[in-house]
């Protein structure tokens, strides 16, 4: 039986060299190089290892390390996954952005890499997100900030 280390690490090198779009899929590669488990103890490595499933160019789904997910902005505006935006409203101090369903995650992952001192944090669902700004910050920071990422934010403001 191998151990956890070679697994994480045939995890890894699978979902990094792969298009891999489910765990049923995943788990039939691992078993194919000699690791048998349950898809349970897969979800907790994939946690470990904070893989998520991250949409492509294709419109699908696939698996994906967090350092293939990180991007410059500059790699982040080139497109994909940005293209989801839709919509950005302000309420009660905080931001709900509209994306187009399966975008939110990729979306508010771009929004929290490039840190921002205007901007706590993110929490995202399927196709929304709540954006918090970080205290004293006005609508307009948000705007002028994000407009980078999203060209054309401004007329997207509800």
């Amino acid at each position: 039986m191998k151990n956890k280390s070679e697994r994480l690490l045939a995890i890894r090198k699978l979902v990094g060299n792969k298009k891999i779009s489910s765990q049923d899929e995943l788990l039939k590669l691992l078993a194919a190089e000699g690791f048998n488990m349950t898809q349970a103890t897969l979800s907790r490595d994939l946690r470990y290892l904070k893989v998520s499933k991250m949409p492509d160019k294709d419109d699908s789904y696939n698996y994906a390390l967090q350092d293939q997910e990180i991007r410059t902005s500059s790699q982040i505006r080139s497109g994909f996954p940005l293209n989801g935006f839709l919509s950005i409203q302000f309420a009660q101090g905080m931001a709900i952005v509209r994306t187009h369903p399966g975008f939110a995650s990729g979306i508010a992952s771009a929004i929290d890499t490039m840190n921002l001192r205007e901007i706590a944090g993110t929490i995202a669902g399927d196709d929304t997100i709540l954006l918090i700004p970080s205290e004293n910050t006005k609508r307009e920071e948000i705007i002028r900030k994000l407009s980078g990422l999203f060209p054309g934010i401004k007329s997207k403001i509800i």
